[in-house]
């Protein structure tokens, strides 16, 4: 049995924060702003995933009103969620993700990306995709106010 899950995030640019993108810390003058690290493609993964098995979504399992994960790597709110699917007795057929965001460019940091998201998921990185895109400079990504990632996850049942 396959099960699909589509998420979604946005988190804005700010100055004095960190950029993590898919658990890589990327040097740039601005970073995510967020209860957690804010990592726009991870929390995207996350929400697929949950969606994948009906069970909610990250603001219901990890609240931005809970002090607990003031600042949490997003790293470890994906193994929370990975061990919740491994319960339900599924395993992560593939990803396949966008991160929309006008600059920095993400093409070096897509294989470390990938890499993380692998040894967390148990998965291999031919199972992965992150691809990046920008927003030709309309909207507030295109602006480099905001960035977004969106990411689709496919389930099997384990045997």
């Amino acid at each position: 049995m396959f099960r699909v899950g589509l998420g979604y995030d946005i988190h804005k640019l700010v100055e004095d924060r960190p950029l993590i993108i898919g658990g890589v810390n990327i040097p740039h003058c601005k970073g995510l702003l967020g209860h957690s690290d804010a990592d726009v493609l991870i929390h995207a993964i996350i929400d697929a995933m949950l969606g994948a098995l009906a069970l909610s979504d990250i603001g219901t399992h990890f609240p931005d009103t809970d002090e607990k994960y003031k600042g949490i790597s997003s790293i470890e709110l994906l193994k929370h969620v990975y061990a919740l699917i491994s319960e339900k007795g599924y395993v992560i057929n593939n990803i396949d993700s966008n991160i929309i965001i006008q600059e920095p460019k993400m093409k070096p940091y897509i294989p470390q990306m990938v890499k993380k998201l692998s040894d967390v998921l148990n998965i291999s990185e031919d199972e992965i995709s992150v691809k990046a895109k920008t927003n030709e400079s309309m909207d507030s990504v295109g602006e480099k106010e905001a960035v977004v990632a969106n990411a689709v996850v496919m389930l099997r049942k384990d045997k």
